[in-house]
């Protein structure tokens, strides 16, 4: 278990989701500029280049709602081509990107709240996917280490906790396996919009080179930056919790399978150097392999773990003779739903995905520490949409009960969970 815990509470965003001003100030496009140019109305969620969301100079409103608040910190991701608008430091650096982080920083800092700053949240920069694929090539490799170099060069002094990338499990499956997410590739037989891609193969390079990637930057900041700027780096995983769609023992290997196809994917390298020997023995050679030595850098390559949880699935074994087709999305050979016998797994919310379930966080929790040696835990995304009840009025609206009882209810199984 873990021998001590503290509570940092905070909000986050993300760049391309908050930001706005997409192509202001000098910012390079990202991979999601074209994706939302192509496929307008697609991400509702995302506030992208829209005028409304011209919106970079709302820093000191927002900063000062944050501490109005009591929070301890803001979570906030760097814009690659905010930065370096073609994606490498030959490309020009863009002051006034520079000039925008920095005075975000010191406004944090001035109102106490502590910087958690993502250096990649999805945003490639577009430069890179059109010259050699980006993620897909192991030419990724030196172009993010020269991002962040210039990252922590610039705002190290200040930055005390990085985190290497968002989520990259969920930034592959969404961009590489179906369509969901930019850059919008996968298996044509999937009968999606996809430009282009191979759902059997592109999720596990891409995966691989974003996992060489992080440990890259982090043995750079380690090596050259640690010592003096004194923060910690690590990096942020979402995954939800798997119960087992009944008592049989395969069941209970299918829930562990799609633990392992989402979190161990990036876990167990990071943890132990290898991936899941699920994996490896159902995805065989479509599954990249480490060398040794690319195996020893990754191997411990965090001060914490960035933990992003929501909701919970039922998983139910799969056989591989039910699928025609290779697919990351199959490859777990586990059927996920959120209901059993036509009982939903938890209240639903704003969200089809998502169906509260609190004691997941527990779970997960408590399988983290066990398995994975007991790291440093921030939960960097928590949190649930109502159901959007357009009757309602504003005065309604900010009696939030249902929002108030998740986390209540999930802060209950967080305090279980470390002891």
């Amino acid at each position: 278990m873990a021998t001590q815990s503290c509570f940092i509470f905070g909000s986050a965003s993300a760049a391309y989701q908050y930001e706005g001003a997409a192509f202001e100030g000098g910012k390079g496009p990202s991979i999601w500029d074209a994706y939302t140019h192509k496929f307008p109305g697609s991400t509702q969620y995302v506030c992208g280049p829209v005028p409304p969301c011209s919106k970079k100079d709302k820093n000191k409103e927002d900063v000062k709602i944050m501490k109005d608040m009591g929070l301890d910190s803001y979570r906030f991701s760097i814009s690659w081509p905010r930065i370096l608008p073609k994606g490498k430091p030959s490309g020009g650096v863009n002051k006034e990107g520079f000039k925008y982080y920095n005075n975000l920083i010191n406004e944090l800092l001035a109102n106490g709240l502590k910087p958690f700053v993502t250096l990649f949240h999805w945003d490639t920069p577009e430069a890179l996917d059109v010259e050699y694929n980006s993620f897909l090539s192991p030419r990724i490799l030196k172009d993010f280490v020269d991002f962040v170099d210039v990252c922590f060069r610039e705002f190290g002094d200040r930055v005390k906790h990085w985190i290497t990338l968002n989520e990259p499990n969920i930034f592959t499956i969404g961009g590489y396996a179906k369509e969901i997410n930019a850059p919008n590739r996968c298996s044509a037989w999937m009968n999606f919009s996809c430009t282009a891609g191979d759902s059997s193969t592109e999720p596990y390079l891409v995966g691989h080179n974003l996992i060489k990637s992080h440990a890259a930057a982090v043995k750079l900041y380690k090596t050259k930056y640690q010592a003096t700027q004194k923060g910690v780096i690590g990096i942020t995983l979402a995954s939800h919790w798997f119960v087992p769609y009944s008592k049989s023992p395969q069941d209970h290997a299918a829930a562990q399978r799609s633990l392992d196809f989402l979190y161990g994917w990036i876990m167990d390298p990071i943890v132990f150097g290898r991936y899941p020997p699920s994996m490896r023995v159902i995805v065989r050679n479509r599954l990249p392999r480490f060398t040794k030595k690319e195996s020893e850098t990754i191997k411990g390559s965090f001060d914490f773990i960035g933990l992003s949880y929501y909701t919970a699935f039922y998983s139910a074994n799969l056989p591989a003779s039910n699928n025609t087709y290779s697919s990351y999305l199959t490859d777990s050979h586990a059927s996920i739903s959120s209901d059993r016998n036509g009982v939903l797994i938890g209240p639903p919310t704003g969200s089809p995905w998502l169906h509260v379930y609190p004691r997941g966080i527990q779970d997960l929790l408590l399988y983290t520490i066990r398995k994975y040696k007991d790291p440093v835990i921030y939960i960097t995304e928590n949190g649930v949409s109502d159901l959007n009840d357009q009757n309602l009025m504003l005065k309604e609206v900010l009696n939030d009960t249902m929002r108030i009882d998740y986390y209540n209810r999930h802060l209950y199984f967080l305090k279980l969970a470390i002891g």
